[in-house]
């Protein structure tokens, strides 16, 4: 208690002045407007800043859980997006299936709509994978096509994908002739440019023409006939002298692959009980 009055006694000076200050400046605002109005102007000011420091600090204290929140704002916002994005892909699945009218030639087959997941063009035996499997009715052996023309024939099936052999696959030889002849020969990639592949062992009395068209033969249960493969570009004498071999560019576009269909016949089991000698040495389809 002492210490307390020795304090004031020792700073008297500085209380007293400090009293008759703040006396002063009351009697100053209150009486005149003018200076009034400056004081609250500055009061404001001051005030605000102190109040914009506040809420910068609060605001500061605040940011992890204003960002915790919009990480699960985010992480709803991409699964929401996810789900319309699949939603969108199968639509344009079945819109696709809709707007193919299937030629009469095709009338005892079933397409099956799938989407390319993954491609190979690059090496001399190539594969692709689709996402439709076994759950689907995709089964080894069914051809696959594409908008233009064939793409491959399945040979591995899981439960919802499926590997398919393209036709960019030096062991792929498919039976094919050209448009409006009854003659057929054995196409094949030469493993050269994905855009062409070559048709052998076509007989020499086959009347064809740079520019006509090359069809599936029919002479399988994996392709109707009448499919469209490609279209013919250069014509040379095969090994034999009584066969033609012809370079085809291919109307299926291998580096755009996207939409595909697998092709379900619904007479193969049948075919097969009545062809005992499907499969020949030869290995074609």
């Amino acid at each position: 208690m002492r210490q307390l009055v020795e304090f004031f006694m020792r700073h008297g000076a500085w209380f007293t002045f400090l009293l008759l200050a703040g006396i002063s400046c009351v009697m100053l605002f209150r009486g005149n407007p003018y200076q009034q109005a400056v004081y609250m102007t500055s009061a404001g000011a001051v005030s605000s800043s102190v109040y914009n420091a506040a809420n910068s600090v609060t605001g500061y204290f605040h940011l992890r859980s204003i960002n915790d929140d919009l990480q699960e704002r985010l992480s709803a916002l991409e699964i929401e997006n996810l789900s319309l994005r699949r939603r969108l892909q199968r639509a344009d699945e079945m819109a696709y299936a809709d707007t193919v009218t299937p030629d009469s030639a095709l009338t005892p087959y079933r397409f099956i709509t799938a989407r390319v997941i993954n491609n190979s063009i690059a090496h001399s035996n190539n594969f692709l994978t689709i996402n439709r499997g076994s759950d689907d009715g995709v089964r080894p052996e069914m051809g696959v096509v594409d908008q233009n023309g064939i793409v491959g024939i399945v040979n591995v099936t899981g439960r919802h994908t499926a590997r398919v052999i393209s036709l960019l696959n030096s062991d792929l030889r498919l039976s094919c002739k050209v448009k409006g002849s009854d003659a057929f020969g054995s196409l094949v990639w030469d493993g050269r440019s994905p855009r062409l592949a070559v048709l052998e062992e076509l007989p020499r009395h086959v009347e064809f023409a740079i520019g006509d068209t090359i069809i599936t033969s029919g002479y399988s249960v994996v392709f109707p006939e009448g499919i469209p493969v490609g279209v013919v570009v250069e014509q040379s004498r095969d090994v034999d002298d009584n066969f033609y071999s012809l370079k085809v560019e291919l109307l299926t576009d291998f580096a755009t692959l996207s939409t595909v269909r697998v092709i379900e016949n619904f007479l193969k089991e049948e075919i097969e009980e009545v062809e005992t000698d499907l499969v020949n040495t030869s290995g074609k389809f």
